[in-house]
């Protein structure tokens, strides 16, 4: 309901996130693209928290996909680049929102990327408009390494989210902890119910924690970690830490805060590929 009733006249789109930032919501993909498709607006995922191996958002009625791709794809904080996919799916032309897709384009000799292209409108557009005006090209060892990182990306997923599980699960039965916020350990059942269906195997390993005091608790515990990084970057193969309150999301208000579910005592972890026992040995003498 509260979607529907954000739609106006001018809205071009709907930009969702398969796992939310910090706090790892789960949305439901499928209802979302229902209500998009029934204003006549492309559902465009932000797929980077959830990976393609994980969750394919184009089965579920996304219409684009993009990935952060300095993040599980390269996999080691390495390199800046993203991906765009397009289905090839939205009908630009029924919509009539969009119509820089439909109107012939000067630069391009009049052409109508929505009728002389076809399915493939939108992504082309971006190649020959966005990425001739803006230049944003990847350089070619970028390029290198994110074809590498997808190498090996379900391997490192698959550890990334088995070590995430084991610690949930720990800092869920932890003394200090007042709350994880993870879907696999969520009392909320629409969580649970979405999280078994788009995540049969697991996900989420980029989650956060509320340690029992302030901000200067929060603070204190993430100092004390020694195989944690303290770095805003996520999704890397080793594991880190921060305090997004003062940090990522520092610049909103305490309302925005509130909104997001982020406390002063909320930390971020990002779960790793190291051996569990090491990440459980070092978040445990953190508490101490």
């Amino acid at each position: 309901d509260e979607l529907e009733g954000a739609f106006k006249d001018n809205t071009k789109a709907v930009i969702i996130e398969t796992l939310g930032n910090p706090n790892s919501e789960v949305v439901d993909i499928e209802a979302i693209a229902k209500i998009a498709h029934a204003h006549k607006v492309p559902l465009i995922v932000d797929n980077t928290f959830a990976t393609p191996y994980l969750v394919r958002p184009i089965e579920y009625g996304a219409d684009i996909v993009v990935h952060s791709a300095t993040k599980f794809i390269g996999g080691h904080g390495t390199s800046v680049g993203g991906v765009i996919i397009d289905s090839g799916k939205f009908d630009w032309i029924a919509a009539d929102k969009h119509r820089w897709l439909i109107d012939p384009n000067p630069s391009y000799h009049g052409l109508s990327f929505a009728k002389d292209v076809g399915a493939a409108a939108y992504i082309t557009y971006i190649r020959a408009i966005l990425l001739r005006d803006t230049g944003a090209t990847l350089s070619p060892v970028h390029a290198f390494v994110f074809l590498q990182g997808l190498e090996t990306l379900s391997l490192r997923v698959e550890r990334h989210v088995e070590n995430a599980l084991k610690v949930a699960e720990f800092l869920n039965n932890h003394p200090q902890v007042e709350k994880v916020n993870h879907p696999s350990v969520t009392e909320d059942e629409s969580q649970k119910e979405l999280y078994k269906k788009y995540y049969p195997n697991g996900g989420g390993s980029i989650f956060t924690f509320e340690i029992k005091g302030g901000a200067k608790e929060a603070q204190a515990f993430i100092d004390k970690l020694k195989i944690f990084s303290l770095l805003a970057n996520v999704a890397d193969v080793k594991s880190l830490a921060i305090h997004p309150a003062s940090t990522t999301h520092s610049e909103d208000s305490e309302e925005e805060l509130a909104i997001q579910g982020i406390k002063p005592n909320t930390i971020r972890l990002s779960i790793g590929t190291e051996h569990i026992d090491d990440i459980i040995a070092d978040l445990s003498q953190a508490f101490s």
